[in-house]
């Protein structure tokens, strides 16, 4: 895998991830900004950051009524863009009360490559339309069903911001349908336990680890999906603060670097004395 391809894994996947804290109500609060950075490592290679995300949430109107809106951009940082010049933005628009996705846009510009896509769902016929085109190529189009787990690539992650893990045993998977492009894509995800881990820059957090395998097509086979790991914070906003991917040779990271506007005191941070931070 190229340099530039890391750099784009590890830009998408944080973008997945963060991208959907409208995922349940009760963690939502306008304002609130997560900003991450992206990085390779290796056996022999130190941790290289290669890439920033900042994931923005606010209030919006759509076909005149009063939404959630979700903004990811991911951008490589300025001493790569010599050779590797991205800049993607994803949004979402969901529903106040039922947070259902309402629509999906993407618009990628990654050197000469330009992608751009988006999505409406109809929940009233259960059915979505999707429309996307690459570089100056005729568009696509295609309208398929949908199910009550199905979620747009940007949405479906942050499902587990709004997880009760009461309901959870340790090791259980579960499954979510996932809108991409002109497919649905089935991710499998299963909750490992807790574990405190050290983010850099950042500190120690007592987090929620989750093990995810997205399959590669319309099948329910696992067998040639990567699983990758998401650990979140085990407080009530529910930050994802790190994802890891394996590839081919080393591994891509995400991880949080700073935060604003949180609805709840963070008190998963974990202070020098072994103890959890106290809430405000």
């Amino acid at each position: 895998m190229s340099a530039n391809r890391y750099i784009k894994g590890a830009i998408f996947a944080i973008l997945l991830v963060a991208g959907v804290a409208t995922a349940s109500a009760q963690l939502f609060q306008e304002g609130e900004v997560l900003y991450y950075r992206a990085a390779y490592r290796a056996k022999l290679v130190p941790n290289i950051e290669a890439g920033e995300v900042t994931v923005s949430t606010r209030l919006d109107t759509l076909c005149g009524k009063e939404v959630y809106r979700v903004t990811g951009n991911g951008r490589t940082l300025p001493f790569f863009r010599w050779f590797f010049d991205m800049d993607d933005t994803y949004d979402i628009w969901v529903d106040r009360e039922t947070l259902r996705t309402q629509r999906f846009e993407s618009d990628l510009k990654e050197d000469k490559y330009t992608f751009r896509s988006n999505y409406r769902y109809d929940w009233d016929s259960m059915r979505v339309h999707t429309w996307s085109q690459k570089r100056q190529n005729t568009p696509r189009e295609k309208t398929m069903p949908l199910t009550n787990e199905s979620m747009d690539a940007v949405s479906l992650y942050f499902n587990l911001r709004s997880v009760d893990l009461d309901s959870f045993s340790e090791g259980e998977h579960r499954q979510l349908d996932m809108v991409l492009e002109d497919t649905i894509r089935h991710l499998r995800y299963r909750y490992i336990g807790r574990e405190e881990l050290k983010v850099p820059k950042m500190g120690r957090f007592d987090t929620m680890k989750f093990a995810c395998t997205i399959g590669s097509s319309e099948e329910f086979s696992f067998t040639d999906g990567t699983e990758f790991f998401i650990w979140i914070t085990n407080d009530e906003n529910k930050i994802p603060v790190m994802l890891a991917s394996p590839v081919r040779v080393g591994e891509i990271r995400a991880y949080l670097r700073r935060y604003d506007g949180l609805k709840y005191p963070l008190t998963s941070k974990i202070t020098e004395n072994g103890k959890r931070k106290a809430g405000n």
